[in-house]
């Protein structure tokens, strides 16, 4: 069963609606300190939610949003389905607020295989079956299939051929909760690479690695619906994918890294030295 044609017709519509309310007034909370939330965040989500829930009923959702505002619903949501729709509604609010148009809609497919014992969501296992990016400013829409490759406005994706630390560019981002933390590991990687970006986004700073416009990206403090659909495009464009220590990458833990391979044992060689 192919989810993708109904993921890319939601992801669209989602997308336009974020451009429409855009260009009228709108609400804007700080959810938490210097962690923006606005009026189209919520609008989004609820678009994407009742868009699942219509096709896919007995599917759970965690959106951004929704479990800001009530995890224990959502997390008991969670428990009780096998398979799990990932999304972030708009990830890169601060650049959206600020007329950037470095932001994008994520969502992701999950299908659940094990719950281990928690008081919450966070340790789940499983596998990402569809993501998709979308970032309506920038008219970007990357999007895979597990197995199927990644694509990007219909053209097939792949990662870049760089094979030297020295000559790659390098993304990455400083989370909230993981900003003080990425500081160090940015101070010792800079000198070792050719340059290092900073975009404000996640979701749109993986598919860029997975897209070989980037040549690695990482990243500290993320959660699930920063990177879930990011992931799985970046995956099937060939990158390769672990923590900074260069274990397997757990979606609902809270380091990241991507590369297209060729520099990913060099990177976790300098990482662990920090």
């Amino acid at each position: 069963m192919s989810y993708l044609p109904f993921l890319l017709k939601t992801i669209k519509q989602t997308g336009n609606l974020i451009l429409k309310k855009s260009k009228t007034s709108y609400k804007i909370k700080e959810k938490a300190k210097n962690d923006l939330v606005t009026e189209l965040d919520h609008l989004s989500e609820n678009l994407i939610t009742k868009a699942i829930k219509s096709v896919y009923p007995d599917h759970a959702i965690l959106g951004e949003e929704s479990y800001f505002l009530n995890k224990n619903k959502v997390s008991k949501e969670i428990e009780k389905s096998k398979y799990i729709w990932i999304i972030d509604p708009i990830d890169g609010t601060t650049n959206f607020v600020r007329g950037l148009p470095f932001y994008a809609v994520s969502i992701a497919l999950f299908k659940k295989t094990n719950t281990k014992k928690s008081k919450n969501f966070e340790y789940l296992e499983g596998e990402l079956l569809a993501g998709a990016v979308y970032a309506p400013r920038l008219e970007e829409l990357y999007y895979a299939e597990k197995g199927k490759g990644a694509f990007m406005n219909g053209e097939k994706i792949q990662i870049s051929k760089i094979s030297k630390l020295e000559k790659s560019v390098l993304a990455t981002g400083f989370h909230l909760k993981g900003a003080m933390r990425n500081i160090p590991y940015f101070e010792k990687i800079v000198g070792h690479c050719r340059a290092v970006r900073r975009f404000g986004a996640s979701a749109i700073d993986i598919v860029y690695t997975a897209a070989g416009k980037f040549d690695g990206y990482w990243e500290f403090g993320i959660k699930a619906w920063d990177i879930a659909a990011g992931l799985l495009i970046a995956s099937e464009a060939g990158a390769k994918i672990s923590d900074t220590n260069g274990n397997p990458v757990d979606l609902f833990g809270q380091d990241v890294l991507v590369s297209n391979g060729k520099i990913h044992t060099e990177l976790v060689k300098i990482f662990r030295t920090v």
